[in-house]
């Protein structure tokens, strides 16, 4: 195992931090310096950061699927209902990759492998996330042009989306909208930009994972297969950049 990924298998930090822990000079292996990034390591090698001993620990990555009503954080101070009362205590270790508001439903990662979590929220590497979205009104081609070439959703931010129409009428018009950005209550301004009020919004897509086969409150373990399909699909969007 590359020794970056190992000091992020730890927990202490990200790949992208572990080679920055290397390169200062704060890293050994069983008793020598390294600062070398391709090094590489087994499991009966003692690897220390900042003189202490380090090891891997187990990674868990989970599914779920968040109600509304719900915010997506660890402790609120307002005493607002969060995920974590809906999950048993030796889940409450486990961070949630990204938000969704507390009007929202849909899909959250949850793991405690950070590196992931980086990557799955690096703004470079563009990770799409998937939504279905209800609007009061009838959205138009000209309006799903507009939210691919960007709409300044706050002074300086522009926000994109590629959006496909599922369902129409005059009063209500349902989408799917992919987002490869994280900001904050996105779908909700660009519409509402637009001169629409969204209705609902449930994310059921992140990279390669699905809301598929959940109910609502509901968790399940992500299978290997499923997290080593993960990671290559990161991979080649990090190739893209």
């Amino acid at each position: 195992m590359r020794l970056n990924k190992y000091i992020a298998a730890s927990g202490i930090c990200s790949r992208r931090k572990a080679d920055e822990l290397i390169q200062s000079g704060v890293v050994s292996v069983n008793g020598k310096k390294v600062v070398e990034l391709g090094f590489s390591v087994n499991e009966k090698d003692k690897v220390f950061v900042k003189n202490e001993l380090i090891r891997p620990k187990k990674f868990e990555y989970y599914r779920f699927y968040k109600p509304t009503g719900y915010i997506t954080t660890s402790d609120d101070e307002k005493d607002r209902k969060i995920i974590y009362d809906l999950l048993p205590p030796a889940m409450h270790n486990l961070k949630p990759v990204g938000r969704l508001d507390r009007d929202s439903s849909g899909l959250i990662i949850l793991t405690n492998d950070g590196d992931l979590i980086n990557e799955l929220t690096h703004p470079s590497i563009k990770v799409p996330k998937v939504y279905v979205v209800s609007v009061e009104g009838k959205v138009s081609l000209h309006h799903l042009e507009k939210m691919a070439q960007g709409i300044e959703i706050e002074k300086g931010k522009n926000a994109y989306a590629d959006t496909l129409i599922l369902e129409s009428t005059n009063k209500k018009t349902i989408l799917q909208v992919t987002l490869y950005q994280g900001l904050n209550r996105q779908i909700r301004k660009m519409f509402e930009n637009l001169g629409f009020e969204v209705t609902s919004l449930k994310r059921i897509q992140h990279a390669t994972i699905t809301l598929e086969g959940l109910k609502k409150g509901q968790f399940k373990p992500i299978k290997p297969l499923q997290v080593k399909e993960l990671r290559n699909f990161l991979s080649k969007l990090e190739q893209k950049k």
